[in-house]
């Protein structure tokens, strides 16, 4: 039987997992996030994700799947990453107020020396936010630990998004509709309902 690795501490793409029925483990790997500077933004994601899988080339185990994964926010060409401070969280929601940004998540799967890597992208349609409800969104939330500073299904995201193209769970950081139907081909067995 093929057991399930999932390499990231994102508590929303393990809710996610949980919640689709999947049966897995967490294991993480410290990994440096960076890329190289000549890489197209939306493939910035798939990269990362490949990187953090190579972290466990030498330990995984016949009959292992290995599920790494990345998320980014671009807006106008220019990835915005997780915030360092409450101050860089309210600078991204200010640039990112009234504006469209695309959430990009890149997925790789390993399992007995085979590789699959997609990514999905969603568009993400901000309403103008007055500096009042962001700086109540960072009292509430503090979303140091997500991309562009929010969570598409926080205070935020229900009051600030005026609508999205594309997979809401993509912007939540694991697209999982389409993660079940690579996994139709890929890995079969790991699915809850075949």
């Amino acid at each position: 039987m093929v057991k399930m690795i999932l390499a990231s501490q994102s508590p929303r793409r393990q809710d996610l997992l949980h919640r689709a029925g999947f049966v897995f483990e967490v294991k993480v790997k410290p990994v440096e996030e960076d890329f190289p500077d000549t890489l197209p933004k939306p493939e910035v994601p798939g990269y990362l994700a490949q990187k953090k899988a190579r972290a466990f080339d030498q330990d995984l185990l016949p009959q292992q799947l290995l599920l790494t994964a990345d998320t980014v926010v671009i807006l106008q060409d220019q990835i915005i990453g997780k915030p360092a401070s409450l101050t860089e969280a309210e600078e991204m929601l200010h640039r990112l107020s009234g504006q469209k940004h695309t959430v990009v998540t890149g997925v790789h799967l390993q399992k007995d020396g085979q590789n699959c890597t997609f990514q999905e992208s969603s568009a993400v349609f901000f309403a103008p936010l007055s500096r009042a409800a962001i700086a109540y969104y960072l009292e509430r939330e503090a979303p140091l630990d997500r991309a562009g500073a929010y969570g598409i299904q926080d205070w935020i995201g229900l009051v600030g998004i005026q609508k999205i193209e594309g997979c809401f769970y993509n912007v939540m950081g694991l697209p999982v509709a389409r993660l079940c139907a690579v996994l139709q081909e890929f890995a079969p067995e790991v699915l809850p309902v075949r």
